[in-house]
This record gives structure tokens, C-alpha cells and sequence, in this order.
């Protein structure tokens, strides 16, 4: 059975609470959240399957609690060959809909060109904003989760996208 992480940073709730429902979804995972159970990117190789949270803040940066830990894993580049990973977060599509997700995209960019695998892509339908970073084609590298504007969906759409992971994933 794959070990599981869910690591995430949070502000305002809205990704705490989407790595809360997904760690629910998913038996035997484990929470790291990066402001108070984070030790360092060797934390990172604990795990076969890395779930990583993060809403977007200013110009697509991720949430400050990443700043560090990205900065690291960009400067030591540790192999993250058989690594699977995905990504979730939260951003506001009408309001910051100019960079509505991008933080997603930054992250699974920078994980990827480490080796690891990205998994758990969603389709852009039913969101409105200008441009993301996340956008591949017509889906996001993850999910985006919108609780100024559609907090009535962000329920399903983590369990939705729990489920796509278990059968993307083999969990």
C-alpha cells in the first residue's frame, strides 16, 4: 500500500479544510502542514505519494508557508524519480481570475523537473477567469477549489477528485 502525505500551507482555511476532507477520503494518509509539521524536504521521501496544497497569493506565488520549502527544492534538487504527486488549492476566478490557480502550476513544474509523476489533472469547465499557470490544455494539474465564489461545490470537488486519485493512482 502507498504511504500517502498531504502537505499543505494555508491562510485563509480554505486549503486546510480541502486537505482535512482529502485525508478523510483517503485512509491512512497523513497531514504536514508546512507552518507547524514541516522539517525539511527530506520529509518528503517518507512518502510515495505527495499531495500538495496551496492557495495562490499576488502575481501566482504560492502560499507563504511553500516559500522556503519550494526555494530548497529548487536550489538541492533532490530526485523525486517514483514519486507520484498531485496538487489542490484555492484561488478566486473573478476577483484574481488573472492568475486564478497559477501556484498549482509553478509547484507541479517544479516537481515534475525533479522526477516526480503528476497525476490528478481536472477539467477548466465550470470556472471563469483570464488566465492560470495551471491550465494545460483544457484541464488544470489539479484542483482548484473557489470558496469566495462556488464554496457549495468545493465539497464534492474534493471528493470527486479523491476518488479520480484512488483510480489514477492505484491507492
Amino acid at each position: 500500500m502507498s504511504k500517502v502525505g498531504i502537505f499543505f500551507g494555508s491562510s485563509s482555511g480554505v486549503t486546510r479544510s480541502a486537505a482535512e476532507l482529502l485525508s478523510q477520503q483517503l485512509s491512512g494518509s497523513e497531514l504536514i502542514d508546512m507552518e507547524e509539521d514541516y522539517d525539511g524536504i527530506e520529509q518528503f521521501e517518507d512518502f510515495d505519494v505527495l499531495l500538495i496544497g496551496s492557495s495562490t497569493w499576488g502575481q501566482g506565488d504560492p502560499q507563504r508557508d511553500w516559500v522556503d520549502p519550494l526555494y530548497d527544492l529548487d536550489n538541492e534538487r533532490p530526485d523525486l524519480s517514483g514519486k507520484k504527486v498531485a496538487f489542490f488549492g484555492a484561488g478566486d476566478q473573478k476577483t484574481h481570475g488573472e492568475h486564478f490557480l497559477s501556484a498549482l502550476g509553478k509547484m507541479n513544474d517544479l516537481f515534475v523537473s525533479l522526477g516526480a509523476e503528476a497525476y490528478g489533472y481536472t477539467p477548466t469547465d465550470g470556472y471563469t477567469y483570464k488566465f492560470s499557470l495551471a491550465q494545460r490544455g483544457d484541464k488544470f494539474c489539479g484542483l482548484g477549489i473557489d470558496d469566495v465564489n462556488q464554496e457549495d461545490m468545493t465539497q464534492d470537488r474534493v471528493v470527486a477528485w479523491a476518488s479520480q486519485l484512488k483510480d489514477e493512482m492505484k491507492l
